[in-house]
């Protein structure tokens, strides 16, 4: 799991979701879990558990982006402890997380992209990337 700066936000990848033991240290209460591919997590009572099952790339239904999105979005609106978290956690969860801090900051997806880069490495889809720059706009 990796810290974004200024906010309580976390990313991370699906093993990260199921060490629930890290999960909880770091006072997070919410998990984003955003890979379609790998199974739902079994999470303990206390923390809140939201799936989005997002494909990598481009095809995935903009009601479902959009959820993923304003939900992150009113989490961090909040200052609620959050982990986005996907399978490798490079593509899925720094997108939608860029994209929820641009909808609370009002910056570019661009600015927000670059911002949550500097937390680590990330592996964006241009599909996916795409598909979220349209729903901002």
């Amino acid at each position: 799991m990796r810290p974004i700066a200024g906010f309580s936000l976390w990313l991370g990848h699906a093993g990260d979701v199921r060490d629930l033991r890290a999960v909880l240290s770091t006072g997070i209460v919410a998990v984003i879990d955003l890979a379609l591919s790998e199974p739902p997590a079994t999470v303990t009572r206390e923390l809140v558990y939201c799936r989005f099952p997002l494909i990598d790339g481009a095809g995935n239904p903009p009601w479902l982006l959009t959820a993923a999105i304003d939900c992150v979005a009113g989490l961090l609106r909040s200052d609620t402890p959050t982990l986005v978290a996907c399978g490798a956690g490079m593509n899925r969860s720094p997108v939608i997380a860029a994209a929820a801090i641009a909808r609370v900051r009002g910056c570019s997806p661009v600015e927000a992209l670059l911002l949550v880069s500097e937390s680590g490495p990330v592996d964006v889809s241009p599909g996916l990337w795409n598909e979220v720059q349209r729903i901002l706009a």
